[in-house]
């Protein structure tokens, strides 16, 4: 059966996101979830994983980060791999993970200077990138162990993940109550809900950093994958990779993924932007902007095994980033050595130092108001 034959069918319940014209053989129950112990931490603490299969899709998920451990799908041949990269080990995943598969806050992205001023009070949260704060800073919500429920619902199954960040956690405002709910559906698709509520006035930005490879993990370049973003425009860096406010069309640049292209049909053009991320790093202005239900914003494709990933987002933004900082030095799960473009990350957000811009979305959260952002992945072949 073709998966690639979904829909989108508006206004559909609470998830907007539907694949209604798929064959019944594609329609399975999935297995409740099953917990193992994963590891330890230096202080004793179980770190737990949890299976989840429904639909074709496989997954493993850690109460350490929220870490999609692993994710696998089938190709067109019916070949299962997996196609997220990751550790077989907590050790690895405490030492040295650039945020594989972990859910990213308080804020993802980052945050020029560590600093930002709310009601007319400046605030200094932590910085680890350089002269800024990146994905929540040192400790943020990827090195944090998560609460985790799973559940069944009808056809679909999954677990909710709880995580408390108390008021001045890395230098943020607030106790900040998050529910992050991870759903595989009865057609492999995987829904991810944010939720959030805080008692004081704070800046909030929550994402996943899954980076995919859709030939699998550990088989090298990403470069032949292909990708289409549904957006004109990007915010352009400076040297820092700190956007510097202005929205500049992706025409005529190696920025414009209108069309479905190869990703490297322009990576290593001599452009100034790509120049300042070692490659591209950079956040994508949906031409969408919020929306209240999900809406289709990209298609990574795979030509060699026809493994396809289509997302769909309430999020005005989206990051993408060409895996430029792996260097060699991590060994995934796989047991094969990751190297510079061996994956890529597909980041649904607000904009990067949106604290710092009037002018971009606002992520601010007051008391009595509820953080909601939905992201679906929806797979085939």
């Amino acid at each position: 059966m073709d998966m690639s034959r979904r829909t989108v069918i508006a206004g559909a319940a609470a998830a907007g996101i539907t694949a209604a014209t798929i064959g019944s053989a594609h329609a399975t129950r999935g297995r409740t979830p099953v917990k193992s112990l994963f590891g330890k931490l230096a202080d004793g603490t179980k770190v737990y994983s949890w299976s989840l299969a429904n639909g074709g899709t496989r997954m493993k998920v850690l109460s350490y980060g929220g870490v999609v451990q692993s994710l696998e799908i089938p190709d067109r041949r019916g070949h299962y791999a997996n196609v997220s990269l990751g550790f077989d080990n907590i050790e690895d995943y405490v030492a040295s993970s650039p945020y594989f598969g972990a859910l990213i806050g308080r804020y993802g992205n980052r945050i020029g200077k560590g600093q930002f001023t709310l009601d007319g009070k400046a605030y200094q949260v932590n910085v680890n990138d350089g002269a800024n704060s990146l994905h929540g800073g040192a400790k943020g919500f990827d090195k944090r162990v998560w609460d985790v429920e799973p559940f069944t619902k009808g056809s679909d199954v999954g677990l909710h993940l709880y995580y408390t960040s108390v008021d001045g956690e890395m230098g943020y405002p607030g106790t900040l109550k998050v529910k992050v709910t991870y759903t595989l559906t009865k057609y492999g698709d995987w829904r991810i809900d944010y939720a959030a509520t805080t008692d004081k006035a704070t800046v909030v930005n929550l994402t996943s950093h899954v980076y995919w490879n859709l030939a699998g993990e550990g088989s090298g370049t990403i470069e032949n994958h292909e990708l289409k973003i549904d957006a004109s425009r990007y915010t352009p860096v400076d040297s820092g990779l700190i956007p510097t406010g202005e929205l500049a069309p992706v025409a005529g640049t190696p920025f414009d993924f209108r069309r479905s292209k190869r990703i490297g049909e322009d990576l290593r053009e001599a452009h100034q932007q790509l120049l300042y991320g070692k490659g591209i790093d950079h956040n994508w202005v949906l031409d969408k902007g919020i929306s209240p239900r999900p809406e289709w914003i990209a298609t990574l494709k795979d030509p060699s095994s026809g493994r396809t990933l289509r997302m769909a987002s309430t999020e005005p933004g989206l990051q993408f980033y060409s895996g430029n900082f792996l260097d060699g030095t991590l060994v995934g799960t796989g047991g094969k050595v990751y190297r510079q473009g061996d994956a890529l990350c597909l980041e649904t957000q607000h904009f990067p130092d949106s604290p710092n811009k009037p002018s971009f979305p606002s992520t601010v959260l007051r008391p009595g108001q509820t953080y909601r952002s939905t992201t679906v992945h929806s797979f085939s072949r």
